[in-house]
């Protein structure tokens, strides 16, 4: 089953162009690695295939939902259900504790659980830490909490940047057999950009992202 599908992408900044003529489809259950230089896009394509930037041209389809045609509300409400993102950056909230920022998703959704909280950071091996503030955290760590926040709800498709940029061999091969499962269990898609040749290795495919547009690599 395609989760995503995305036709004739292009997009520009002024007269610089970032990218064109992408198209990709992810099915459920697989996990994808994005490649490609430093300043080739990778980035602007997943907040392009997000919503959280607009394309120039083309069509997105997320969960049977046409992503462009739809105005600001109802675009946020299906990033809220269907979208986990790990940004690369982290973007947790600093007032809010571990627990707190990975059970952000779930309370926006309305479907608070303790439990399922406790499962993720259980997983991100970072159950006695639920407490603490992410000021307290170190680089390893905060990227490990945003990991849980992105697959805390469950989504359909998962948009990573660099997720095991920030981590050890040990934690960033636990990343990958957590993000795999979430992929099995949930029926989801998973998208990761990366530099890390033993994190494309273990993705079903990999794609690069040039200036010729985006291939199997």
């Amino acid at each position: 089953m395609t989760v995503l599908s995305a036709r004739g992408l292009a997009k520009a900044y002024g007269e610089t162009p970032v990218f064109s003529g992408v198209d990709l489809d992810l099915a459920a259950g697989e996990i994808v690695a994005l490649l490609g230089e430093s300043g080739a896009g990778k980035s602007t394509l997943l907040n392009c295939l997000a919503g959280l930037d607009e394309a120039d041209t083309g069509s997105i389809t997320l969960d049977g939902h046409d992503l462009r045609a739809l105005d600001d509300e109802a675009r946020s409400a299906l990033r809220r259900r269907s979208l986990g993102f790990v940004f690369q950056a982290f973007h947790l909230l600093p007032h809010l504790s571990v627990a707190d920022n990975v059970a952000l998703p779930l309370r926006l959704l309305g479907h608070a659980d303790d439990a399922r909280v406790a499962q993720m950071l259980a997983a991100v091996d970072l159950g006695g830490l639920a407490a603490r503030m992410p000021r307290q955290l170190s680089g390893g760590q905060l990227q490990r909490v945003a990991i849980a926040r992105a697959l805390v709800h469950r989504p359909r498709l998962v948009l990573a940047d660099e997720p095991t940029g920030n981590l050890d061999a040990r934690h960033a091969a636990e990343v990958l057999a957590l993000l795999r499962r979430c992929a099995l269990e949930a029926g989801a898609a998973c998208l990761l950009v990366t530099h890390s040749e033993r994190a494309a290795e273990a993705a079903d495919r990999r794609l690069r992202l040039d200036a010729q547009g985006l291939h199997a690599a």
